[in-house]
């Protein structure tokens, strides 16, 4: 039976009620109360539509053989590119694809193993899902702070400008039409892509640690790590910048190592970045508004995940390999517990479900399409005409 979807850390049971509501969570998140209108038939139906394809097909929602293979060949491809560029890459010309394909490979852990293993959608059993999630500690992150940024703050608020850290780019970027407008975004549509390219980079020298350090994630409080979580925090970096630095330089020059570091980096920066920017910040997705006087989403939960994620490219069985399904953001957000080698067959129950209902459901057709989308949403941004009252557009 399909547990219904509560936004919550790995840390908790696998049937936990907690839904994410900041009342419901630890104090220091209670700053800002925002709630949802009721659940309705529509999310109940969905779920037991879904619960019964997975019956039919003879899937379980997690620990799927093709999970375990899948994480194998990614895990190989990172150790074997690793070694390769750091004890045998003596030329220019040897380093610069191992480094590419290297940072791939973490932005594949990231897809596929970290993010399975961090919404509990990889095993059922605790234990294994909490190794998959610190995976992305090994790689430069925190699975601590991704629970609060991410599988919170973000599944529980998507595109709420003040409550989704996700799409607070700070004065950098103005990722949503709720977002103040500085001149500079006149011209984010050409400058934000490189700036892509240095999310992994802020993470593993600045954004991980100043994030501990303040208590804060973007403008949402959260509790700081304690105990075993701090342990983790601790020993991840110390592993991270032993792979990253310790080890490299013991074989090459220090120019060597940062540069090939920042390749690297940047190249899962820019991978992981444009996979969220895809689903998200778009011209078909909303980016609604809670009612000041209660502070309250006029919507329920599961109708306000439609109005705001969008898949892509769901026909090209390439791309959701790699991107770890994450191509089919509707069925991630609404059952991120389910593992994502099955949002494919479920994608076909929540569209029907969905024109049942008379609810939209939000995709581009290929992954150019999606790219032009953020783009065109990134320059009406930019632009002083764009009001706070904004529409997303049909999607394609």
């Amino acid at each position: 039976m399909i547990s219904a979807y509560r936004p919550s850390g790995f840390l908790m049971p696998l049937d936990s009620p907690h839904r994410g509501d900041p009342v419901a969570a630890p104090s220091s998140a209670r700053e800002k109360p925002l709630k949802f209108s009721g659940d309705n038939a529509f999310h109940q139906e969905l779920r037991r539509r879904v619960d019964a394809e997975l019956k039919r097909t003879g899937h379980s929602q997690r620990d799927s053989a093709r999970m375990y293979l899948k994480t194998a060949i990614i895990l190989g491809v990172f150790a074997l590119s690793y070694i390769a560029l750091v004890f045998f890459a003596t030329r220019g010309w040897q380093a610069w694809p191992l480094s590419i394909v290297l940072g791939v490979a973490m932005a594949e852990i990231g897809f596929n193993i970290m993010h399975d293993g961090g919404h509990q959608a990889y095993s059922k059993h605790r234990w294994i899902n909490q190794a998959t999630a610190v995976t992305l500690d090994m790689v430069g992150g925190s699975s601590y702070l991704w629970q609060w940024k991410h599988g919170r703050f973000h599944h529980t608020w998507v595109n709420v400008a003040g409550h989704d850290s996700d799409i607070d780019l700070g004065v950098l970027g103005r990722l949503s039409p709720r977002q103040p407008r500085r001149p500079w975004h006149r011209w984010q549509h050409f400058y934000l892509w490189p700036l892509y390219g240095v999310t992994a980079i802020r993470w593993h020298l600045y954004g991980n640690f100043r994030d501990i350090i303040t208590g804060t994630i973007g403008e949402r409080p959260f509790a700081r790590p304690r105990g075993r979580d701090l342990v983790i925090f601790v020993l991840g970096k110390l592993v991270f910048f032993t792979l990253a630095f310790g080890l490299p330089l013991v074989f090459h020059p220090i120019g060597v190592v940062l540069l090939f570091y920042t390749v690297t980096a940047a190249v899962a920066g820019i991978l992981l970045a444009l996979v969220f920017q895809m689903a998200h910040v778009v011209e078909e997705a909303a980016f609604p508004e809670p009612r000041a006087d209660r502070m309250q989403m006029d919507t329920p939960w599961a109708i306000h995940q439609l109005e705001t994620t969008v898949d892509f490219a769901r026909d090209n069985r390439v791309l959701s390999w790699l991107v770890g399904g994450l191509n089919f953001q509707v069925e991630h957000h609404l059952f991120p517990r389910i593992s994502h080698v099955h949002y494919p067959a479920i994608s076909r129950v929540v569209e029907e479900t969905c024109h049942e209902f008379g609810i939209p459901y939000l995709q581009n057709r290929t992954f150019a399409a999606g790219i032009a989308s953020h783009y065109r949403l990134l320059r009406r941004l930019g632009m002083p005409v764009i009001a706070a009252t904004a529409e997303p557009v049909p999607a394609t």
